[in-house]
């Protein structure tokens, strides 16, 4: 059904109101559908770190109330009158970015994530002045560029993480040039937490050689038993790490608090690559030799692109990988938040948005 200028229309989402973070039903209206607006009935959506350093305003630029969720997964209701990609009934994704300039040289390479005028999906002030609120809600109106269609291959429940995690570890495999299979691609994740989970996984698919680095041997059998990883690593073990200094052709540091890097760095090999993911307020360093007597280099990299999302919805379908994932209902999220918080996951929570029965938590405040 094409539609344009739709009556205003209320969501039921789940929204923070200050920074403690907690999260309660609020009920909010959407903006307008534009000529090139989808609106998603939400059926999933995975919980983020970011979601938690949101909320509770880690990063300082909160607004509030706030709707979070970025890794949606939904039904096409309706679209505007000059949307070509997608019809009613149509699974689609949506993820952290929901506009973007289009005229600056990264919108116009197909990175639009790094324009600097880039609209988050939540926490943010759309183009008509009224705020973006994400997926732990009923419904989200979104321009058709910025949404993806889910493969038949995949289940939703699944797709959800694969849209922020799974993309996230992706593209930077993709950009610095770390997709040649097989064996001879030696690489390490460091943190096996959602993101970390899917780096596993998707460097396993490609068939490099994987290490799981963790702080403790906790988490080794999961690695190796569960994930496939060749390799466990505990970085407090002096001398394991001695042991695999210059080994590894890159590692993906997606650890979210701050710690040292300099025994990272000496695990790389000539040209080796440390590629930050963990968003992480406060600076980090190390020595500049550990990085010239190797020629090696430290890369950051933020989500992936639409064209990526695309792509790293395709390669899980093509490959049959599945993520580990638990799903809750709405009215678990707040703990689902705590339990993140203290990586009490394997490995990612995704809320069954349509199954948690939305019309019957109305709080009576409206946006």
């Amino acid at each position: 059904m094409a539609t344009e200028g739709l009556d205003m229309r209320t969501a039921v989402g789940w929204a923070a109101r200050d920074a403690g973070g907690h999260l309660s039903p609020y009920t909010y209206n959407l903006r307008k559908t534009g000529p090139e607006d989808v609106l998603v009935k939400v059926l999933y959506c995975g919980i983020c770190h970011t979601d938690i350093h949101q909320a509770r305003n880690h990063l300082g630029m909160s607004k509030y109330p706030m709707v979070p969720g970025h890794e949606v997964v939904g039904e096409v209701e309706e679209v505007g009158t000059e949307v070509t990609k997608y019809r009613a009934g149509d699974v689609v994704g949506i993820g952290l970015i929901v506009g973007c300039c289009r005229q600056c040289h990264p919108c116009k390479s197909n990175n639009e994530q790094y324009c600097n005028k880039k609209i988050w999906s939540y926490n943010d002030v759309y183009t008509d002045g009224k705020p973006t609120h994400g997926g732990f809600s009923s419904a989200m109106v979104v321009d058709q560029k910025f949404v993806v269609k889910i493969p038949p291959g995949l289940a939703p429940e699944q797709a959800a993480p694969l849209l922020c995690a799974g993309v996230t570890v992706y593209s930077p495999l993709k950009r610095f040039g770390l997709t040649s299979s097989g064996l001879r691609v030696r690489g390490a994740i460091l943190g096996l937490g959602g993101v970390g989970h899917m780096g596993v996984m998707i460097a396993k698919a490609m068939g490099h050689h994987v290490t799981v680095i963790s702080s403790s041997d906790r988490k080794r059998g999961e690695a190796m038993d569960h994930l496939g990883a060749d390799a466990y690593l505990v970085s407090s073990d002096a001398a394991a790490m001695a042991a695999a200094a210059d080994t590894l052709d890159y590692i993906i540091d997606t650890v979210p608090v701050h710690h040292a890097l300099e025994p990272y760095i000496s695990l790389l090999r000539l040209d080796g690559k440390l590629l930050i993911m963990g968003v992480i307020g406060q600076p980090m360093s190390f020595v500049s030799p550990m990085l010239m007597l190797g020629r090696k280099s430290i890369g950051g990299s933020f989500v992936g692109s639409v064209e990526e999302t695309e792509e790293t919805l395709a390669f899980f379908e093509a490959k049959g990988v599945t993520s580990q994932i638990e799903v809750v209902k709405m009215g678990y999220l707040n703990e689902a938040l705590e339990r993140l918080e203290r990586n009490d996951v394997r490995y990612r929570f995704i809320v069954d948005v349509a199954g948690s029965n939305l019309d019957h938590t109305l709080s009576s405040e409206t946006a």
